[in-house]
């Protein structure tokens, strides 16, 4: 899953790509380099991050979802919390719904998820607890997630789950939730894993600056999906195809 943000202010490549002729050609590039579905936000999610009502939000996002349907061979997701821009989103061709808040903050959420191909429930709080059992915390939540797009009429092999990496957690909790992803396969769902760039990557090599968080995003990455990850959303995707082909060559190996 390619990030195509068409945002001022994503922490990682905010203003690249909020012209709409900058983001089509993003999202046309991320394809080239191997991405299977390309995921644009129109609302930054970042600590800290301004919000944006839903007129702005469909404003940024709606020409590029539009224009990208049309000429894309992959299937688009919007990333958004707002049901208002994902109905609108749907109606410009989007097919797969990605939500931050797992179907629990906006209540016409769930029924603008039953429209779409497929929907992405994740993991998310306002704000960390250490104390936490956070894999228990996790598994909670997003069974009420999974029960909530169930009950809106999505079938179970439509629902994919996402663990929130640093969505309300403290970086020890994330490094936590990446080691026992495996533990999440009992919810019955594929796992996606979204730690592209993140600061829990800073945090545990030292780099600040996003866009220096290669090494180590793969490294996170290649351990999620050994772990049971199905879908790994990321900037970097050539990088990530090529260290995943030879990740699998080896473990095909005769």
């Amino acid at each position: 899953m390619g990030i195509l943000n068409v945002t001022p202010d994503s922490f990682s490549d905010g203003g690249l790509f909020a012209a709409r002729d900058a983001a089509i050609a993003q999202g046309e590039h991320l394809v080239e380099e191997g991405a299977d579905i390309i995921d644009i936000g129109g609302e930054s999610t970042r600590p800290g991050h301004r919000p944006v009502d839903a007129d702005e939000e469909k404003r940024r996002v709606l020409p590029v979802v539009e224009a990208l349907a049309k000429r894309l061979p992959c299937p688009i997701s919007i990333d958004t919390m707002k049901a208002a821009v994902a109905e609108a989103a749907l109606d410009a061709g989007a097919l797969i719904l990605n939500d931050v808040w797992g179907l629990q903050r906006d209540p016409a959420m769930a029924k603008a998820a039953a429209r779409a191909r497929a929907v992405v429930v994740m993991h998310n709080r306002d704000k960390a607890d250490a104390a936490l059992d956070i894999v228990a915390e996790v598994k909670d939540f997003l069974s009420r997630s999974i029960e909530i797009a169930l009950a809106a009429g999505l079938p179970r092999e439509r629902i994919l789950i996402d663990p929130g990496i640093g969505f309300g957690k403290t970086q020890a909790q994330n490094l936590v939730l990446l080691k026992r992803l495996s533990e999440l396969a009992s919810l019955g769902a594929p796992i996606l894993v979204g730690v592209s760039r993140k600061s829990l990557i800073g945090h545990v090599t030292g780099e600040l600056e996003p866009k220096e968080r290669l090494s180590g995003s793969i490294a996170a990455n290649l351990a999620a999906t050994a772990a049971g990850a199905s879908v790994l959303r990321v900037h970097d995707v050539k990088a990530h195809v090529q260290a995943l082909a030879v990740a699998n060559a080896i473990a095909a190996a005769a």
